[in-house]
């Protein structure tokens, strides 16, 4: 893996997958790493040259306290200037809203698409997100990183009998090691409505994707983004869930990065 520099002098650890293409660079959502993105950029590295990276606090990269979104869209913009200075970016769940908010910022994003971000449609925030942060704070400050993964799974409709089963299984230690960055994917999304003001401000083509098996208020949250992106459209993968099919999704980020600007 390579490095690049962030603003603060954190040290971020990327991958660069295929070939001379343009590029494109991945933004993973809650628990992911460069190495979880793996599967969906071997299958754009065909016609792309892919950058996935480990978010800070994660893998191979750096951290420094104390957090803020901004240090994370520095980040964003210390790998835009490894692969030339602009480029294409994708980013799914968490990693959705940071891309939505770097983008925001000006950084120079060709073309941005973004998986099911995880904001709530309309001004109302639910009684259990509302108290979402100091749950989470809590239990991380008491150590309990088994129980504060268990919260954020709750978070986005994971049922208890999930979570018993990803206990039981090897990955299960990776979502623990990576507790501590949950309180960064907070910060990212924010409170919780849709950002219409900041959102108004992209300039970038945009692409807003949903599962079409998602539940209702995640697709309503993912028609507010598109609906608030100047230059934004909406597309439904139909069968697809938070968890999005690479296969399924491939495709359809080729053809709207291959388009001409």
């Amino acid at each position: 893996m390579g490095s690049a520099t962030s603003g603060d002098g954190t040290l971020i650890a990327y991958r660069r997958t295929g070939g001379d293409g343009p590029p494109v660079i991945m933004v993973g959502g809650a628990f992911s790493t460069a190495e979880t993105e793996a599967p969906l950029a071997s299958l754009l590295a065909p016609r792309f040259s892919v950058v996935t990276y480990d978010r800070r606090g994660r893998g191979g990269s750096g951290d420094r306290a104390p957090y803020a979104v901004e240090h994370e869209i520095a980040d964003l913009a210390a790998l835009l200037e490894e692969v030339g200075g602009s480029a294409c970016v994708y980013g799914t769940s968490s990693g959705a809203a940071l891309a939505l908010e770097a983008a925001a910022t000006g950084l120079p994003i060709t073309q941005l698409a973004v998986y099911e971000p995880p904001y709530e449609a309309g001004a109302a925030v639910s009684t259990a997100r509302a108290g979402y942060p100091a749950r989470l704070g809590d239990l991380l400050a008491r150590g309990l990183r088994d129980e504060a993964v268990e919260l954020s799974l709750a978070m986005v409709g994971t049922t208890p009998d999930e979570v018993a089963r990803m206990r039981g299984a090897a990955m299960w230690q990776g979502l623990t090691a990576l507790a501590h960055t949950l309180v960064y994917d907070h910060a990212v999304v924010g409170p919780g409505p849709v950002p219409v003001e900041r959102l108004a401000r992209i300039t970038a083509r945009a692409m807003v994707v949903e599962g079409g098996a998602s539940p209702p208020p995640t697709r309503a949250a993912a028609r507010a983004v598109a609906d608030a992106l100047p230059r934004g459209r909406q597309r439904t993968l139909t069968g697809q869930v938070h968890t999005v099919a690479p296969h399924v999704l491939a495709p359809v980020l080729a053809e709207f990065f291959a388009e001409a600007a």
